[in-house]
């Protein structure tokens, strides 16, 4: 990639909540371009290790750049924008995960590929898989679901999991959480892995004054157990860990003032998903 060493910037990171800005601004349009179409090159925020929340086991966490949704609650802003990340070959990134491949794999853990969104970076994301399976890695995406037809179904089968981040499920909602008021592609993409049989977990964050509501949750929980597939239902509750980040970047920060939800407030939102039948922890 003309004009910069994908080698001069560290991409391990203690924290996916590290602040990363401008990493790409270098890049030049036709790179970027060329890596997105190719899957050569990543853009990158960071590598993490150690992590026992995203995914069985202990996992190793990719974390990409760019993302088409705008949540109001997202604690990692500076990866919406792809020029944020770190332009990272395919060949670094592969020998990152090598070196952490024998350790996951003796604590029955794998490799996660979260963001941003993933599946803005398709052709990467499929070749950052393919690698993890020939080391033979558990392999898991956290995504918000709305890309998933960039995937084909043989693409598709080289995920063991799915962690899929329900944001809302009618438009409205929808609209209200992320600025996109239309979530079918989710949907869908949720119908198609049951379709197919493969595993998912499922993901909704609880925002007091936001996603607080019982028959959003009541339809998500639904068309969860409607699936068949959901292993289990994650309820995160919010936290203000992100802001300065909204902050640092000059936007508009809506929930300033909003504290974490109650503990009997996230019970009986999981209390809501019991009683679909589905798994909570």
């Amino acid at each position: 990639m003309a004009g910069r060493d994908l080698r001069e910037t560290e991409i391990a990171a203690d924290s996916p909540y590290d602040m990363r800005v401008g990493q790409g601004e270098r890049v030049s349009e036709v790179d970027v371009n060329e890596a997105l179409r190719s899957g050569d090159v990543g853009f990158m925020h960071s590598f993490t290790t150690g992590s026992a929340v995203d995914g069985p086991g202990l996992r190793v966490v990719a974390w990409t750049t760019a993302c088409m949704f705008r949540c109001a609650y997202c604690h990692n802003p500076d990866t919406w924008t792809l020029r944020n990340g770190v332009p990272v070959t395919l060949a670094r990134c592969v020998e990152e995960l090598r070196k952490y491949a024998p350790g996951v794999r003796s604590m029955k853990g794998g490799f996660t590929l979260s963001g941003g969104e993933p599946l803005m970076q398709p052709r990467f994301a499929v070749k950052l898989f393919r690698a993890a399976r020939e080391m033979g890695l558990h392999t898991a995406i956290e995504t918000n679901g709305f890309y998933g037809d960039r995937l084909s179904d043989e693409e598709l089968d080289l995920i063991d999991l799915v962690i899929l981040d329900m944001k809302a499920f009618t438009p409205a909602q929808h609209k209200r959480v992320t600025g996109i008021d239309d979530n079918e592609e989710v949907l869908a993409f949720a119908r198609r892995l049951a379709a197919r049989g493969r595993p998912m977990w499922l993901r909704y964050v609880l925002v007091p004054g936001l996603t607080d509501r019982p028959a959003e949750m009541d339809a998500i929980a639904r068309f969860g157990a409607s699936l068949g597939v959901v292993e289990r239902v994650e309820v995160l509750p919010f936290h203000q860990m992100g802001r300065y980040k909204w902050e640092r970047l000059s936007l508009n920060y809506t929930l300033e003032e909003t504290q974490a939800p109650a503990v009997a407030v996230v019970e009986a939102a999981e209390g809501i998903f019991r009683d679909q039948g589905l798994e909570v922890v």
